[in-house]
């Protein structure tokens, strides 16, 4: 994520929505919000007052394996398209730790520039795309 935001000279603040590998195993689930927490920090904290909003589309397209980098993707350009976040469907009880506005049950209609769409996991599939509206 570090990589990401450095390579498109972007900010941490610069990203409205993270769309997380989320494949709500607990251990995953775990490391990417500390990942999240420790890259974004305030802008991510619910607690601070923090922006970021984060969800997992994969809760409703589950996991297309070597394809959901290419189907999160699709989601990620609608939602900068569209100002529609996608949510995590069936979040009932998130844990306690994960201090971040988790889009849960229903789509948020809301203005968003930039999205950043974390893909981990098998075959080597690791990878952080940020998907903007064009500035210029």
């Amino acid at each position: 994520m570090v990589w990401a935001l450095q390579e498109a000279g972007l900010a941490p603040t610069d990203i409205d929505y993270i769309n997380a590998h989320g494949t709500s195993t607990p251990l995953g689930d775990q490391a990417e919000v500390a990942a999240v927490l420790g890259v974004f920090g305030d802008h991510a904290r619910k607690s601070a007052g923090g922006k970021l909003l984060m969800s997992s589309t994969k809760s409703m397209h589950g996991h297309c394996l070597g394809a959901s980098g290419a189907v999160e993707s699709i989601a990620c350009i609608h939602a900068v398209r569209d100002g529609v976040v996608a949510p995590t469907v069936n979040l009932d009880k998130p844990d306690d730790s994960f201090d971040i506005d988790l889009v849960a049950h229903q789509a948020r209609e809301t203005p968003v520039r930039r999205v950043m769409n974390n893909t981990f996991g098998f075959g080597g599939h690791n990878v952080t795309l940020i998907i903007g509206r064009y500035e210029g």
